[in-house]
């Protein structure tokens, strides 16, 4: 373990007090708010003290740790702390991230605050976007506008690498800063660090890494084999975390501006879930705000979109729909229609490597697949299947087109073209999805279509067209389903339909 140490400086002091076992494991404190609004801890020249779940961020020893959830948790001085730890070593480096550079101007002021009460010697070069400290470390400033911005960064090399704000970053923007993330020299610890509040086009993919797999707090655990060119093989693992923090957390703020907990409760419905309480259920810009995901009434189909599956009857027409990827994900969804004209997504095939990453399969390969399962389903099995698809898949302006491929023996996988119309797709899903005046809307998931339902309620709105679900997302089985949608159109409704509420009890009745 390490032993307690401080340093002196001209303008104060800065703590480094015990961490867990580890290279420089130990947790930094300095300045966390201006100095004209500093804690009494001044006068006893202690510039700043980290709250405790601030605390409880800097101590983690995982290689990936994701602090926040919420507005007001002090994220952002979380990570310009982080980045302090290891600047007495002369070879250091460091670099944060913000989407944007306008976005940097923030978190820089901000850290002319707290490294030069910390360390007055150091010196920020405008110019080049980082800070060079007495010993020659550096923490550098960056940005990732769009996707291909990340290879600005290829050579280079981090000991440390934090996002501010995760949920605006793409995930192969993310895991590309991996490659990045290598020590500059002997005695550096290599991790990353990130902070964020739910919402944005990040949403779907940072909750599915940090949210889903296990409870905040707990030890995620991936372990990854490596063959070596020899034909051995090598076992390693990563670990990453989720660290909640709320404004709750932050005493700090609410002592100096107890009148942010109202503005917060202030916001609209889904923005106050998300900011105040962290709710990775309800975020600013959902594009389906009405989706329902309700496991208690699986089983009644009331005021759910998700239900428990059950054996489709013989007359019921079946759906297949198609959304092409290669490099990208494929979709291939089954959907039922009862007499009523309400849609059952039945079952899915996803084409994905995990995210927005595609298996690069071939057409003839898909069809295959697609009639193993049709073969063999209990729901599909003998059935007469209309399949619907992406337009695209039908140009053969470059040679066969994908949709003649699949049609090929032995497999004789059907298409026809879809509507693709996006604007009225989308609309679409909204009729279906509302709830009349019984709790029962008109497209409902069974249970195990895991992949439609973790992505369509990450979907958000593209800034450039504001009535449109931003194509930037994992929005391929959103599309694979609207061409289905767009075979059974509805009209608008016209009278009103139920407001969902829990009601374990069925008190409402």
């Amino acid at each position: 373990m390490c032993s307690n140490r401080q340093y002196t400086r001209d303008r104060g002091t800065v703590f480094l007090s015990a961490g867990v076992p580890g290279p420089v494991r130990t947790v930094s404190t300095v300045p966390a708010v201006p100095q004209r609004e500093l804690s009494p801890d001044t006068r006893d020249n202690v510039i700043w003290r980290p709250q405790p779940r601030q605390a409880m961020f800097l101590a983690r020893p995982e290689y990936e740790a994701l602090y926040g959830g919420a507005a007001g948790g002090g994220k952002s001085d979380a990570l310009l702390m982080e980045a302090l730890r290891q600047v007495h070593i002369s070879h250091y480096t460091a670099i944060i991230f913000r989407k944007t550079y306008s976005e940097l101007s923030e978190l820089v002021e901000r850290s002319r605050i707290i490294y030069g009460a910390a360390y007055p010697e150091a010196v920020y070069l405008t110019s080049e976007h980082y800070w060079l400290f007495k010993s020659g470390a550096r923490i550098y400033f960056g940005n990732m506008q769009h996707t291909a911005d990340r290879h600005k960064y290829q050579g280079r090399s981090y000991d440390f690498i934090g996002f501010d704000e995760l949920t605006h970053f793409q995930e192969a923007e993310y895991t590309y800063m991996f490659s990045r993330n290598r020590p500059t020299g002997p005695g550096t610890r290599v991790y990353i660090r990130a902070a964020t509040n739910p919402g944005g086009i990040g949403h779907g993919w940072v909750k599915r890494r940090f949210i889903t797999p296990a409870p905040p707090l707990t030890t995620i655990v991936e372990n990854y084999k490596v063959v070596d060119p020899d034909g051995g093989e090598r076992r390693l693992s990563r670990d990453r975390i989720f660290i909640p923090a709320s404004v709750f957390d932050n005493q700090e703020l609410l002592t100096n501006f107890p009148a942010y907990l109202a503005n917060l409760s202030m916001l609209p419905e889904a923005e106050k879930q998300a900011l105040l309480y962290g709710s990775w259920d309800s975020f600013s810009g959902q594009v389906f705000a009405e989706w329902r995901d309700a496991p208690a009434m699986y089983s009644r189909r009331r005021y759910t979109h998700v239900i428990d599956p059950f054996p489709i009857p013989a007359h019921w027409r079946v759906y297949r729909g198609f959304d092409f990827g290669y490099a990208k994900p494929f979709s291939v969804g089954w959907f039922a229609v009862d007499e009523e004209g309400r849609i059952y997504h039945i079952r899915e095939f996803y084409g994905s490597l995990g995210g927005d990453r595609g298996l690069k399969m071939h057409p003839v390969q898909i069809a295959a697949a697609i009639r193993e399962i049709e073969d063999n389903d209990p729901n599909l099995r003998g059935r007469h299947i209309i399949g619907v698809a992406d337009p695209s898949i039908f140009d053969e302006s470059r040679g066969e087109s994908v949709a003649r491929m699949m049609e090929r023996h032995p497999s004789y996988i059907h298409f026809s073209p879809g509507d693709n119309t996006r604007i009225a797709g989308k609309m679409q899903y909204h009729y279906r999805l509302a709830f009349d005046e019984t709790g029962l809307p008109l497209l409902q998931v069974f249970k195990g279509c895991r992949e439609f339902i973790r992505t369509l309620a990450a979907l958000v709105y593209d800034e450039g067209r504001p009535e449109d679900v931003d194509s930037r997302g994992e929005d391929h089985i959103y599309d694979m389903c609207r061409y289905v949608l767009m075979e059974q159109p509805l009209t608008p409704p016209v009278k009103a339909v139920a407001e969902w509420r829990e009601d374990p009890l069925d008190l409402r009745r």
